[in-house]
């Protein structure tokens, strides 16, 4: 097999190892998904800058890439180990959030007894949790899953702006602010089919 086909095969079996999409991997390369297409087709072959990116991507070495018979698997517990560090890594930000707006509750109940509106740390920190999980998780993890939160980090906010409103007094229909949501929503989808649709 020429050394471009093994190139190829190598990078199309590691990327889907790791369940990423041809896009996925270009977004990560900063490259275009044209491009991954190319190399997995063994019409071109990434250069050795890129090979290297690659590798460290996936956790084997160049070696590997270059390899049309592998003795081991790839670093798959290695990969899977490191998949799970930064999914504790995740979770630790996103309770870290929720730690600061318990102290932030904690801290003025005792200091300012008389204020009624503390609990609104716990309903701001939803959305900052999600804008947490977001930047992880389009720096980590499957992109496809940033529209969901996304999603959910719309909602969420408009809901804090629901109770917050709500809570200081005014009451005049301000559940209309939801209705904000319809056209985010229908553009979040939309967007997401273009990117898929870019994909195939």
């Amino acid at each position: 097999m020429e050394l471009r086909q093994v190139i190829a095969a190598n990078v199309a079996d590691l990327r889907r190892q790791h369940g990423m999409t041809q896009l996925e991997l270009a977004e990560k390369l900063n490259y275009t998904d044209k491009a991954v297409s190319k190399w997995e087709r063994g019409d071109s072959v990434p250069d050795i800058a890129i090979l290297k990116q690659i590798a460290d991507l996936f956790g084997v070495t160049v070696d590997y890439l270059l390899q049309e018979e592998h003795q081991t698997q790839p670093a798959t517990a290695h990969a899977e180990s490191r998949r799970h560090t930064r999914g504790i890594i995740t979770w630790l930000a996103v309770l870290l959030v929720w730690m600061s707006a318990t102290v932030a509750f904690v801290v003025t109940k005792l200091a300012v007894p008389e204020v009624k509106s503390v609990w609104l740390a716990f309903v701001i920190a939803v959305p900052v949790s999600l804008v947490v999980w977001l930047v992880f998780n389009a720096v980590w993890f499957r992109h496809s899953r940033n529209y969901l939160i996304i999603s959910l980090l719309m909602w969420s906010v408009l809901a804090a702006l629901h109770v917050s409103l709500l809570m200081f007094g005014f009451n005049y229909r301000f559940w209309l602010i939801y209705t904000l949501g319809i056209p985010g929503q229908v553009i979040i989808l939309l967007w997401s089919n273009v990117k898929k649709k870019k994909q195939d």
